[in-house]
């Protein structure tokens, strides 16, 4: 199944799980999106079409939404990481489709189980889309998602300490925003400690995460200053280059060089690192990775050598390390080096560097594109040195075919990406050798001019990529300008002259076409061309002259010399060249015709020189007429190439004009119709506004009235509280006094009883009395009846005495229940309630 199919089928099924979240939905979109899954996503999000981009939308949708069952949301995250195949889709995944907030979110719903799938997946995949990315403060979930970060960082949860700590890292690297917000918080000093504890962590990669955001936190506070001080600094720069070089991988290469190119920035750091000891050691093991065929490890060791460049105390270092044999290879703790420095060889890291620029742009561009930038800086030291080496020439040399392969002709018919990446690269090729053409006078090996002579070349090279540029700058964005700010550089007046002065009819006419552009621009040096031209047709006129000189020397006419044999002439010639050659004789000649020759060849010689000086004067006046009759030319086809540009100019601005009349016509057709719509979408705005006054208005008065209710209802809310904290209050003093009364009547009731008993025990007593007295009268004898009457009388005032006493307590027992009585008589009043008994205070 085609990928177009794929997408239609994913979309249904998006829109049915939405509209019904049934089981049979469900299993439809996990289907479906497990087969998107199992075909090539490269680039489908920047392809720009509408079908992709409304599935992601949806996939998104569905991945933030809470109601998605975690098995479907971790099957559509699968699918947006495997969309994420490149900077763009990345990009365009958290800027166009805010998938960052996304991920957030769906952390923030589970941060109460931090280590389930999910989370760690979500944590994954934002690692990935954030690498290189800023994320702004105001994005959705961020401060919830630093917030769990910051807390699980410090949790001892070793299997989501690493993901933490690489998205920290991503969020905290030149992002101001999301640095100050941390050193806000309250507990940013907790934080500190555990990242310095995680310093001397087992894992390189776990190292790498802490000093990068150690950097990013502390690189100019008083505690990034303890961390990266001079004492301290070396040890970090070893630990850096050997994760470089011997790293857990990719991912803990991509972050040791981050942090080293972050260092940098600091002028102190880079004063050290140039001061290190180890560094053309560490730099030539670092380049060595470049021998790999890893486009991401490339990448970022030219990424990490290019911001080593920027260190001017740097670049002449990295030249002596590129462009000769490699220093002694830095070996990590617990390798042993055992033939020392490295077995003596001589690694060719420049050649690397070449193999990387001339591959192919698609697939390795950044690299082809670093390489150029990194081989520019280099030479551009080199070169510029009081004395170029031969090691650097060599190079030169071996590099100058390379470059002119990359200006080969561009191939349109692969598309406009293919010919954009391909315009970059010639751009970049051109800058290269503009360079080595300005710094050009290590390259005098042959007369210039010469079909070997590198400026030669160099002209050639630079001249046919300025006519292609030429050739494209309407068609390519941006190059019309990269165009002429490149004929306005003083660099280019060498191989234009070289090529105005050349006596190759193409390089001339390459040379006109160009000159023709080049002289209407403001700052283009025509004096300093001029001055060119001339040095060129002056050292052309000597190198002529000087070669006329010897072969008028060198030619002998077609007769003899001497009336002779030709024997005798032969030998005259011979010893001609012997003498001319500087050849001594090692033996007396002892012959004599020898003076006669040398007197016949001093003639000879005489009358040479004279021709000579003959055909000097005509060969000035033909060079003289010749040059002449060049000027002439060559001004007759400028005027006239002038005009026929200048009249081809003119009608093309007439038909661009005729043109843009014409898109001004519609244009203005449409802004008329436009206009009449916004008139008409004013006017339903209008009587909208209306409506919406209309509702203010009586919002405003709902809004009075509901303050006013929520006023009174506050009040009595408050005087309902008060009371019922005073019926509280009187409710406990009630079941109080009521504890009192019960008890007090129980109290009433025990001395009723006793009263009750006593006044029984008096009534026996007075009815024994009244027996006694009775019995008494009946005695006879008086005395023992009065004794008995004294007695009774004794034993009856004692009980009035103790009745007496009963009396008064219990009266006094009477005065306190009356007093109990009332105040319960009165809390009941208050309370509302009603006496329904009557308290019985009879004896």
């Amino acid at each position: 199944m085609d990928m177009t199919t794929c997408l239609k089928s994913l979309l249904l099924a998006i829109q049915q799980y939405k509209g019904g979240r049934t089981a049979q939905n469900a299993a439809q979109l996990h289907k479906q999106v497990e087969e998107v899954s199992g075909l090539k996503c490269d680039q489908l999000l920047s392809s720009g079409q509408a079908l992709p981009r409304e599935c992601v939308s949806g996939l998104v949708e569905l991945a933030g939404n809470p109601n998605t069952s975690p098995n479907m949301t971790s099957s559509i995250i699968s699918l947006l990481a495997q969309l994420a195949c490149d900077d763009d889709s990345r990009e365009i995944l958290h800027s166009s489709y805010s998938l960052t907030s996304t991920l957030a979110s769906v952390i923030h719903c589970h941060s109460a189980t931090p280590g389930e799938p999910l989370v760690l997946q979500c944590l994954q995949v934002l690692q990935k889309l954030t690498y290189n990315t800023r994320i702004f403060q105001s994005t959705n979930y961020i401060h919830e998602l630093i917030a769990f970060l910051m807390t699980n960082i410090q949790s001892h949860n070793e299997d989501i300490i690493m993901p933490c700590l690489g998205l920290m890292a991503n969020l905290c690297r030149d992002n101001h925003s999301v640095q100050s917000h941390i050193k806000s918080l309250d507990n940013v000093k907790p934080f500190y400690r555990t990242l310095i504890n995680f310093l001397a962590h087992n894992s390189l990669t776990v190292v790498v995460f802490t000093l990068s955001i150690l950097a990013s936190l502390t690189l100019n506070e008083k505690v990034g200053e303890k961390l990266f001080d001079a004492k301290n600094i070396h040890q970090t720069f070893q630990l850096v280059f050997n994760i470089i070089v011997n790293g857990d991988g990719t991912l803990t290469r991509k972050y040791s060089v981050d942090l080293l190119v972050d260092l940098l920035r600091n002028p102190k750091i880079a004063d050290h690192l140039s001061r290190y000891q180890h560094f053309s050691a560490c730099v030539s093991q670092v380049l060595g990775l470049l021998q790999s065929k890893d486009p991401d490890s490339a990448a970022k060791v030219l990424e990490l050598l290019l911001a080593m460049c920027s260190v001017s105390g740097l670049r002449s270092l990295l030249c002596e390390v590129v462009f000769k044999p490699a220093a002694p290879k830095l070996r990590t703790a617990g390798r042993r080096q055992a033939d020392g420095l490295d077995g003596g060889r001589k690694t060719e890291t420049g050649l690397a560097l070449v193999q990387w620029l001339s591959l192919p742009v698609e697939g390795a561009e950044s690299c082809s594109l670093q390489a150029l930038q990194l081989l520019n800086e280099l030479l551009e030291e080199a070169l510029g040195a009081e004395s170029v080496s031969e090691c650097v020439l060599s190079f030169v040399e071996m590099l100058l075919p390379v470059l002119l392969g990359l200006l080969r002709g561009l191939e349109a018919a692969q598309g406009d990406a293919h010919l954009r990446k391909q315009c970059h690269r010639i751009t970049h090729v051109t800058s290269l050798l503009l360079n080595i053409l300005h710094i050009n006078s290590s390259f005098n090996c042959h007369p210039p001019g010469s079909d070997n002579d590198l400026s030669q070349v160099y002209a050639d090279a630079l001249l046919n990529t300025l006519e292609l540029m030429s050739k494209l700058r309407q068609q390519v964005k941006d190059m019309e300008t990269s165009f002429y700010r490149m004929l306005q550089d003083q660099r280019i007046v060498t191989p234009l002259s070289l090529a105005l002065t050349s006596h190759h009819r193409e390089r001339v006419q390459t040379g006109l076409s160009l000159l023709f552009e080049a002289t209407p621009l403001p700052d283009f040096p025509s004096l300093i061309l001029g001055e060119s031209m001339a040095a060129n047709n002056a050292y052309r006129q000597r190198e002529s002259e000087l070669s006329v000189k010897r072969v008028a020397v060198q030619e002998g006419p077609p007769s003899s010399i001497l009336d002779s044999s030709c024997g005798s002439s032969r030998s005259v010639y011979c010893l001609a060249d012997r003498i001319q050659n500087g050849l001594e004789l090692q033996e007396q000649v002892k012959d004599s015709h020898v003076s006669d020759i040398i007197d016949v060849y001093e003639q000879k010689l005489s009358a040479f020189a004279s021709k000579e000086s003959r055909l000097q004067d005509l060969l000035e006046a033909k060079a003289l007429a010749l040059s002449q009759a060049d000027r002439l030319i060559a001004q007759y086809r400028f005027q006239r190439a002038q005009a026929e540009a200048e009249a081809c100019k003119l009608g093309c601005l007439l038909k661009e004009a005729e043109r843009r009349r014409e898109d001004l016509q519609s244009e203005l057709s449409g802004q008329v119709l436009e206009v009449e719509r916004c008139k008409a979408d004013m006017e339903e705005l209008l009587q909208h506004n209306a409506r919406l006054q209309k509702d203010s208005e009586e919002h405003q008065s709902l809004k009075g009235a509901y303050n006013a209710l929520l006023n009174r209802f506050n009040e009595s809310e408050r005087l309902l509280k008060e009371l019922q904290a005073a019926h509280i209050s009187l409710t406990k003093q009630s079941d109080t006094l009521r504890k009192n009364q019960e008890a007090l009547t129980l109290q009433h009731e025990k001395m009723a009883s006793v009263l009750e008993e006593r006044e029984q025990e008096i009534r026996s007593l007075r009815a024994d009395l009244q027996q006694k007295n009775s019995d008494i009268t009946g005695l006879r004898e008086l005395n023992k009846t009065e004794q008995a009457r004294k007695d009774a009388s004794i034993k009856a005032s004692s009980l009035e005495m103790q009745k007496s006493t009963l009396a008064t307590k219990l009266k006094q027992k009477e005065d306190e229940l009356n007093k109990h009585s009332s105040m319960i008589a009165m809390i009941h009043s208050l309370s509302g309630a009603k006496q329904k008994n009557d308290v019985n205070l009879s004896l």
